[in-house]
């Protein structure tokens, strides 16, 4: 196998770190032997069409994410395509073209959901080389006959292990503990914390078993780990659970009237505020300030899933989103400003507005929005 040149560390085409050994780039594909020039990116960023992908969920997601292949089978398999760039090689199992060595999009790079009560985007963004972040989204029936709207998004710690594991774990167990114990009665705020438990049981699940002589420590060195946010509606009930920065906010239609974020960061810099220590802007400005307090993991300190309910008394949208999206519009009136006036109507245009949002902005971490749409609460009908 040739080696690169030592001062060849990054791709030309993409900017994309390389290992010495390598002879294609892992993202973008090109050819380390006769590197291409850059591309020109003084133009604008561009906005991946849903077309483009196999809007396959992660492993473990829930029935409702699974969208069908442009072939109709459910998606495409990790062999046996052709490739989309030179046309004429096929995919091997580890998604290059044999021919070109070209990078194919993988399921998880870019994936959308739409239902009657929501509608969720996720992407891989401009500078990560997979998405670490995963969402679920479903629907359950209450024992009245109304509905109960789940939303779940969880982000990777990429600094852990299989980060992407993390949260595709997190979420499938989380809204199936949502849809199941909803569906026979359970609160919502008792069915949120416990739904956080199992999905922290299950990531805990995913470290590597300790070896024979081997501490117990030593299995929850870089075990994977994740954040979680979720938000259920029932009724007029909203009702928000996380733990880590995933965040959840509150756009009302009405733009006169305050949005709010409905959750608080487990994190540094949320910790230097609360303590007086530092405004927000100071905290947030520090280059420590997304290092997270709390996580899903085999090396979390305690799970302690924070829980909150509301009662909004006029129709808006309600987000859950990653720090891939909120890094770029912090605060909830920045949110608002960009999320569109006809978001209720359309939420996954909504969605996919704040993805390109995020995009247009650097890109910089995966990105995650779910949007659920609240409904106008019934004539006469007081806050509580």
């Amino acid at each position: 196998m040739s080696q690169l040149p030592p001062q060849l560390t990054v791709c030309a085409a993409c900017r994309e770190p390389l290992e010495p050994a390598d002879n294609f780039c892992g993202r973008c594909g090109a050819d380390l032997s006769a590197v291409p020039p850059a591309p020109d990116r003084t133009g604008p960023v561009l906005l991946r069409g849903a077309e483009d992908y196999s809007l396959a969920p992660p492993a473990g997601a829930v029935p409702a994410q699974t969208a069908q292949g442009r072939d109709g089978t459910g998606g495409t398999g990790a062999s046996g395509r052709p490739c989309g760039g030179c046309r004429s090689g096929m995919i091997d199992k580890d998604g290059y073209c044999e021919h070109c060595g070209h990078a194919q999009p993988r399921e998880r790079d870019h994936m959308e959901h739409e239902s009657a009560g929501a509608a969720a985007v996720s992407d891989r963004g401009l500078r990560h080389h997979r998405n670490e972040d995963a969402y679920a989204v479903a629907t359950a029936e209450l024992p009245d006959g109304g509905p109960a709207v789940i939303a779940v998004v969880s982000d990777g710690v990429s600094s852990a292990a299989r980060p992407d594991e993390a949260s595709a774990a997190a979420t499938a167990t989380a809204c199936e503990a949502l849809t199941a114990d909803l569906a026979r009665g359970e609160q919502p705020r008792e069915a949120t914390h416990r739904a956080i438990v199992r999905a922290a049981e299950a990531v805990s699940a995913l470290a590597a078993p300790g070896r024979p002589g081997h501490s117990e420590r030593l299995r929850h060195e870089n075990a994977p780990a994740c954040t979680i946010v979720s938000a259920v509606i029932t009724g007029d009930l909203l009702t928000i659970g996380w733990v880590g920065d995933s965040r959840a906010y509150w756009v009302p239609d009405d733009r006169s009237t305050q949005p709010a974020r409905l959750t608080e960061d487990d994190s540094w810099a949320a910790q230097m505020v609360a303590a007086g220590l530092m405004s927000e802007a100071e905290a947030y400005a520090d280059e420590r300030a997304h290092a997270i307090t709390g996580w899903l993991g085999a090396d979390a300190y305690e799970v302690e899933p924070h829980t909150a309910s509301y009662h909004p008394d006029r129709p808006g949208v309600v987000l859950v989103c990653s720090d891939g999206l909120w890094n770029y519009a912090e605060s909830a009136e920045q949110m608002a400003d960009i999320v569109p006036a006809d978001a209720r109507a359309r939420p996954l245009e909504c969605a996919r507005r704040l993805l390109a949002h995020a995009l247009d902005g650097g890109g910089h971490d995966n990105v995650t929005v779910a949007v659920l749409p609240f409904p106008e609460r019934p004539h006469g009908a007081g806050s509580a």
